[in-house]
């Protein structure tokens, strides 16, 4: 990478602070409606999906922290708070005792089923909805180019 900064030209410089923006409004949309409709934060709801993707419903800590890209230290504080309203449960490791889970809970169940209906309904209403099948399917390539990119470049 050279010294001096490549700087986006005008249409790059669009495209990318609406994508930003889009991402902001997007997440900010969403997560005050869990929080209306079913008293989750994006976070709980983050954590509670990525657990429910799980047949078994549990994951090593530091695994899940990988899953949704926190650091360890935002993944602790909101697992307490979780553990705190028995939506989630820590379990130790037996072949690892500095290692622990992140168990789903029966009310964490209850609650994110409870709380997806809402939720995909304000997907499709914000976004599926808004877009036509070639442009839904444009979004998918487009993403998924994205993301083998973040998985490639490191920072």
């Amino acid at each position: 990478m050279s010294d001096v900064p490549q700087w986006l030209d005008p249409a790059e410089q669009h495209a990318w602070r609406a994508f930003v923006r889009l991402h902001q409004k997007l997440s900010a949309k969403l997560s005050r409606d869990l929080q209306a409709h079913s008293k989750l934060s994006g976070a709980d709801f983050e954590i509670l999906v990525a657990l429910t993707d799980i047949p078994e419903g549990r994951q090593r800590f530091q695994e899940l922290a990988k899953t949704v890209e926190w650091e360890q230290s935002r993944l602790s504080h909101q697992i307490a708070r979780m553990c705190k309203r028995g939506l989630v449960a820590r379990e130790e490791c037996p072949e690892d005792a500095r290692g622990a889970f992140v168990v789903i809970t029966p009310a964490g169940r209850t609650v994110i089923e409870a709380a997806a209906p809402q939720h995909v309904a304000m997907v499709r209403r914000l976004v599926i909805d808004a877009l036509s099948p070639d442009e839904l399917a444009a979004l998918g390539r487009i993403s998924h180019r994205i993301l083998e990119q973040l998985d490639t470049v490191s920072p």
